[in-house]
């Protein structure tokens, strides 16, 4: 996949200390900056990361319990079948296997072993790159799968490579493969044929963007790589297939541990730098990139400890490192709870820990110690094994294709030409409901809506008069929720005859608010305005995108990922908090509301417009995403991560939506493209050519605008 310019890689998220979700009344702030949250011990920035975080942490207290309870070997399996089959479903399931068209290219003998250069395809078309390390003889040899950290030029990282001459040296076959966007494997290419966006992480989690709406995620490809990766290896006949191996290192380490939980062809593993606790995953570093985040992971109470038992009584060798940023605190937890359960099925000697006073990473130590335990488990040696120096080769030399790249070289299918292939898949499937109340209730549970929508409570914070009208600083609080900073603009006489007008902007308040802007002309033509903060924008929001880059994944992409942990998608909370507010806002007056949704807020008050039929009269979306089809097909999307929602075009898109309002009054201003670009008239036809037809059913098309720039 191409793109015409090169993009940059945004500032991925860092440490974040545990704070306390409170606030203290203080005085509001100047007049014109439209602040209402008063000072408090928890700084606006971090109140939607510690709620969500507070949430998690709810969840993490139920699982517990459910491991407290686990009592025999029965039950252990009961649980390892149940979350197996979850984890499974949360990848969107495995495809059928096709052929894997494996070549080797190349050859490199060296002393006491030979590296084999191979590709196959672990789906049609889609390939991998991969290095074979054979010891010489005639095996059959027992074999490990080495997935790849996040090192840019992939299975040719030094670490990797050592890692492999150590094991082919003790008698193993080994497979080295890039991952997505690595090696030879970069999946978004720009006109010279460089990587598209910098850094492997912002490509896994672009694709996660992309994926997400589909059904699936990041993790869908990797793992099936890391399959169909082990059906080479045991295709070989130098490798005996009943012993197999894998072991890798931080992102390696993370599929490591995703295989064995899944493969039951790995008889032994060892990830390292990796495994500690989502707990203190997300209290430190927070979550990571796209494919080290599994949709309702934390919802069904799948944990890292987990990713042991759910191999259990398998052996299992966790290597650490004391001064890694995966936090050894959640390290040592994990290892204790899988010692457990190990132990409840009377083989508390199959898993260990190796702690090295080491940074991150898989240093020498770390690889002694996994040849140590493979030589155990699957030679039944118990040589000692030290790593001596050796000469490693150059990256060049280790290279499958001509040009280093597959796309380049094959032709091949991209994980984002993947991703619009299921969006055909989704759309062609789709059946969205037609009866009005199923299709509400569809939405509702696809965005991870409650039944329930508590009602909140209004505090007013100030109040100050403008010229013709009154501006009022308020507080909405929710039972459960954020608190919602909101100002309004009251008219000295309400024109009856218009609704009442909600403006949210994914900008926050502020943005609307200025002196001649959109709210204060609807308020001098006598309409009571309100212009409101949902959960994490405006004075909540994590942080601003950064001048002059792209704003990828949005500055809340953290919360994003411990959303879709919840299975309570960031848009859904949006939405809850404004149908909260819409509510009540419209009583007991019962004032129609019109609402105006702008940028990344378009598609939340879409769909608060949708599931309030009876309280919202009309709806302007301005500089709003036109669909999330768009975003399956769009190779590198802006700020669409907070907005998608799992799976959901199975279910319906957002011009179902906007169908679903007529014949209320939409008027589309300014639609985008996938990338933040205003979309061509062509593309705005075309995409709401069914929500005109649905307007034009009943006589109401003069009551659709969509006016592109």
């Amino acid at each position: 996949t191409r793109l015409p310019i090169p993009f940059g890689e945004p500032p991925m998220p860092r440490r974040l200390p545990a704070l306390v979700l409170a606030l203290t009344l203080a005085a509001p702030a100047a007049a014109d900056d439209f602040t209402v949250l008063p000072v408090g011990a928890t700084p606006s920035k971090k109140l939607l990361h510690e709620f969500l975080l507070a949430e998690c942490r709810a969840k993490f207290t139920t699982r517990l319990a459910e491991i407290e309870s686990l009592k025999t070997p029965a039950d252990v399996a009961a649980r390892q079948d149940r979350l197996r089959t979850q984890f499974v479903a949360a990848l969107g399931g495995f495809p059928a296997k096709t052929p894997l068209n494996a070549r080797t290219v190349g050859t490199l003998k060296r002393d006491g072993y030979r590296v084999e250069k191979v590709i196959y395809e672990s789906r049609p078309e889609h390939h991998v790159t991969a290095n074979l390390y054979l010891p010489d003889g005639p095996g059959p040899f027992p074999g490990v799968l080495m997935p790849i950290g996040h090192s840019q030029n992939g299975k040719a990282a030094e670490y990797v490579q050592r890692g492999c001459v150590l094991l082919v040296k003790n008698g193993f076959a080994v497979l080295a493969y890039d991952p997505i966007g690595q090696g030879e494997r970069v999946q978004l290419l720009d006109k010279l044929g460089q990587p598209a966006i910098k850094g492997s992480t912002s490509e896994h989690t672009m694709t996660m963007v992309g994926a997400l709406p589909t059904g699936y995620c990041t993790a869908s490809f990797r793992v099936w790589d890391g399959i169909r990766s082990i059906d080479y290896l045991v295709s070989r006949p130098e490798i005996d297939a009943k012993r197999i191996g894998c072991t890798g290192c931080s992102g390696g380490g993370t599929l490591t541990s995703y295989l064995m939980a899944l493969d039951d062809r790995i008889a032994a593993a060892a990830p390292s730098c990796y495994l500690t606790s989502l707990d203190r995953l997300f209290s430190t570093i927070g979550p990571q990139d796209g494919e080290q985040n599994i949709p309702g992971q934390v919802a069904f109470g799948l944990d890292h400890a987990d990713f042991i038992t759910l191999r259990a009584p398998k052996p299992t060798l966790v290597i650490a490192a004391t001064k890694d940023f995966f936090d050894i605190k959640g390290t040592w937890d994990t290892f204790r709870e899988a010692s457990r359960v190990y132990s409840k099925l009377g083989f508390p000697e199959r898993v260990e820990l190796v702690e090295t006073d080491t940074s991150h990473g898989y240093p020498k130590s770390h690889r002694e110690a996994a040849v140590r335990f493979f030589n155990r488990w699957l030679r039944n040696a118990h040589d000692p094994v030290t790593e001596p120096d050796f000469p490693i080769e150059k990256d060049a030399d280790l290279l499958c294709t001509r040009t280093g790249n597959v796309l380049e070289d094959l032709k091949g299918k991209s994980v984002f030409d993947l991703n619009a292939a299921w969006a055909d898949e989704a759309v062609k499937a789709r059946s969205t409901p037609r009866e009005p109340a199923a299709f509400r209730a569809a939405v509702a549970a696809k965005i991870g809506l409650p039944e329930t929508i508590p009602a909140p409570t209004l505090e007013k914070v100030g109040q100050e008069s403008r010229d013709g009208y009154t501006v009022l600083r308020l507080l909405y609080k929710q039972d459960g929720g954020l608190p919602l900073p909101a100002v309004a603009l009251v008219p000295a006489r309400e024109n009856r005859e218009g609704p009442r007008a909600v403006l949210v902007h994914d900008g926050g308040k502020a943005a609307v608010l200025a002196p001649g802007g959109e709210a204060e002309k609807l308020v001098k033509a006598g309409r009571y305005v309100l212009a409101i903060d949902l959960s994490g924008w405006g004075e909540t929001a994590p942080g601003v995108p950064t001048p002059g880059r792209p704003n990828y994944f949005g500055v809340e992409s953290r919360e994003t990922f411990l959303s879709i942990h919840l299975s309570r998608p960031l848009l859904g909370r949006r939405v809850q908090d404004l149908i909260a507010v819409v509510r009540h806002l419209r009583n007991p007056a019962a004032k129609d509301i019109e609402l105006f949704g702008f940028g990344a807020a378009a598609p939340v008050v879409l769909h608060a417009a949708a599931l309030l039929p009876d309280e919202v009269v009309a709806v302007t979306l301005d500089r709003g995403v036109l669909s999330w089809d768009l975003v399956a097909r769009t190779a590198a999307s802006e700020n669409q991560f907070a907005n998608v929602v799992p799976g959901a075009l199975a279910v319906y898109d957002l011009p179902d939506l906007a169908a679903s309002l007529a014949p209320r009054p939409l008027v589309v201003r300014n639609p985008t493209d996938a990338a933040g670009r205003p979309a061509a008239a062509e593309l705005a036809t075309a995409t709401y050519a069914r929500v005109r037809a649905a307007y034009a059913r009943d006589g109401f098309e003069g009551r659709l605008s969509v006016s592109p720039r």
